[in-house]
């Protein structure tokens, strides 16, 4: 059925070209936003005085004052081991430019309702031998997207062994970028250059946010991983400033036709930034026809405080009756569940789970990278698809609703399929995933709404491991609104008030904002029982009713590495988060224009007179001459807002 879909597009898009290539002259080669500020020019730098060379696209930004390029050359191409689309090009033709336009629903994330309006062109190319492909360009208001269209050369399966995109990001240019890992754990330090010296392989995961002009940013990724592609990152070289499209896969197969993932550019203010639905805008729409039973909540998680308490009943039990206490959906009981011991098993956890009213979910391993001595278990139970729909149609039976599944593999194709497959069988038995130890989210939690939320963050378990994160988390922090949390949900583990193996030394005010400026379906709460139970009245209750998936999400201010303040509605309440990012006492400023006359901030909780306290304000009312609103903050602090 793909194949001959894909086939039919193909076909459509070849008429698109011929079309322009009778009827339109090639000065009309931009893509141009539908508000007019974004605009994609392709062109060919030939070489001999020929129409062919190399293939490149810029693109350039239009605001009030003038119009600024935010990228002069990006290069394109493709090649397979059959055909080879790199430097001897020729542009063919340009398609006339066609309007996209959907509206769609989001169960989780930072807005349920999404618009999907931009413009799109086709762009033929063809290299010295008459073989062609084609680049699709669409452009946003908040950014611009392309892809590959390619078909094979005969009938037998065909390769792709390169793919030619390249950024080039000048010396100079501010760039907050991670040193690419398998699990996406590390931070976007503030950098001037590709320069690392722990970065010996020169690969960069996404997301990639770069600044190439004052106040003017882009976060480059993917979007739309479908079976059979692999996940990308970028590639520098030796200090260089070209960041090449990588994979981990040599070569990828496909048959009769390619289409890649879309290389997604969000582009515009910090605010467009993190406001963005870009990803899952180009990404495939929802395949689960009945989705009542995905629901967002909040968890109560045991490992981070007891790292092996899901080997202790007693221990299991606590964490089910805290989420009781205050008001949570959910319990996850996390690794060694399997060899449960002190009174009971996890058959008899997850049935007191259920005679508490909390739904109860499991930990698995997913049997691709740990999996040697001492890999916790269970190892196989997931791996083949007979074992998978055995074991989730158990899961469905003993009424477990979510899973989480840990140690995953590097991104190639292989990988990504198996992702899928976790996905699409466990729709099949109601159940919802939250990848861990995983890649980045590439816009699945539209197409399959049951990922609720996946890791691939440097987070509060880190508190677990080693002690770096204590003194860089208050300004990884204040980072990650702009880039890891832009794309999908993030399970950073949020709210960490005691310690565990290694201090935190963010305030209790920081703590408390992150689940609000941290967006996940399924926020895990962290921390011990008795340290929830002490916690002011207030703080509890404003715990116990945190939404955890948004209707509206807005950036009031902010920087990386500096500050962050986010506002995110569900249904007619307002939560507004706010981190103070340095290790100074830092006035936190914000406008609450967007809201009418009336409303009211029913609840300030903000930093108390050390970075263990909370002072908390109620009932404050706006009037047109106090919209605009401070708030002092200890170092590493932060604060809370509740209106109405």
């Amino acid at each position: 059925m793909l194949a001959k879909t894909t086939s039919i597009i193909h076909t459509i898009l070849v008429a698109y070209s011929l079309v322009a290539l009778s009827s339109c002259s090639f000065s009309t080669k931009e893509t141009i936003s539908p508000d007019g500020k974004i605009s994609v020019s392709v062109y060919i730098d030939s070489i001999s005085n020929t129409d062919y060379g190399q293939a490149f696209f810029s693109v350039s930004y239009k605001d009030k004052s003038s119009k600024k390029t935010l990228f002069s050359k990006i290069q394109l191409g493709i090649s397979t081991d059959q055909q080879f689309f790199s430097k001897n090009l020729r542009l063919l033709s340009v398609s006339p430019s066609t309007s996209i336009h959907e509206d769609y629903k989001m169960i989780t994330g930072k807005r349920s309702h999404c618009i999907n309006q931009g413009n799109e062109r086709t762009y033929l190319f063809e290299n010295e031998q008459k073989q062609t492909f084609q680049v699709v360009f669409r452009t946003y208001n908040d950014g611009v997207v392309f892809r590959y269209i390619l078909s094979a050369s005969g009938n037998e399966t065909e390769y792709v062994t390169t793919e030619h995109t390249t950024y080039s990001i000048p010396h100079g240019v501010n760039r907050w970028m991670q040193a690419y890992t398998n699990d996406y754990e590390d931070f976007f330090p503030l950098s001037t250059d590709t320069f690392n010296e722990k970065n010996t392989s020169h690969l960069w995961g996404y997301p990639a946010l770069i600044e190439p002009q004052d106040s003017l940013f882009v976060l480059i990724t993917e979007a739309d991983i479908r079976r059979g592609h692999s996940g990308s990152r970028l590639y520098s070289g030796n200090l260089s400033d070209q960041y090449q499209v990588h994979t981990p896969d040599e070569k990828i197969a496909f048959n009769k036709i390619y289409i890649s993932p879309w290389r997604t550019l969000i582009i515009g203010s910090l605010a467009n930034i993190v406001e963005s639905t870009l990803v899952t805008d180009v990404s495939e729409p929802c395949k689960i026809s009945n989705t009542e039973w995905i629901v967002p909540g909040l968890s109560a998680w045991i490992y981070w405080a007891n790292n092996h308490g899901s080997k202790d009943f007693q221990r299991v039990k606590e964490y089910i009756d805290l989420a009781q206490n205050m008001g949570w959906k959910y319990n996850l009981i996390d690794w060694e569940w399997d060899v449960m011991e002190n009174g009971g098993t996890v058959q008899d956890a997850i049935q007191y789970s259920q005679q508490k009213g909390i739904k109860p979910m499991l930990w698995y391993n997913s049997g691709t990278s740990w999996i040697g001595p001492g890999a916790p278990g269970p190892l196989d139970r997931l791996i083949t698809k007979e074992n998978r729909e055995k074991e989730y149609a158990q899961l469905k039976e003993m009424g477990v609703v979510g899973i989480k599944i840990d140690f995953f593999a590097v991104d190639g194709a292989k990988m990504m399929n198996y992702y899928i497959d976790l996905l699409e069988d466990a729709a099949k038995y109601e159940l919802m995933i939250n990848f861990h130890g995983a890649t980045l989210p590439r816009g699945w939690q539209r197409t399959y709404p049951n990922l609720m939320t996946v890791e691939a963050v440097y987070g509060a378990e880190w508190y677990n491991n080693r002690p770096t994160l204590t003194k860089r988390a208050a300004s990884h922090n204040a980072t990650l609104p702009f880039t890891r949390n832009v794309v999908g949900s993030m399970d950073y583990t949020p709210g960490t008030f005691s310690d565990s193996q290694h201090p935190h030394i963010t305030s209790n005010g920081h703590e408390l904002a992150l689940p609000v400026v941290f967006e996940s379906a399924l926020q895990h709460m962290p921390d011990r029982p008795e340290v929830y139970y002490s916690l002011p009245e207030e703080v509890k209750h404003f715990l116990s009713a945190l939404p955890s998936a948004w209707d509206e999400t807005k950036l009031l201010s902010g920087y990386p590495e500096v500050e962050v303040i986010i506002a995110r509605r569900k249904d007619n309440v307002w939560y507004i988060g706010g981190l103070n990012g340095t290790d100074e006492p830092r006035t936190l400023n914000f406008s609450l224009d967007f809201l009418t006359e009336s409303s009211i901030i029913d609840k300030l909780i903000k930093d108390g007179d050390n970075d263990k306290s909370f002072n908390i304000e109620n009932n404050i009312k706006l009037t047109d001459n106090k919209k605009n609103i401070s708030v002092d903050c200890l170092p590493r602090g932060g604060f809370v807002a509740i209106i109405k």
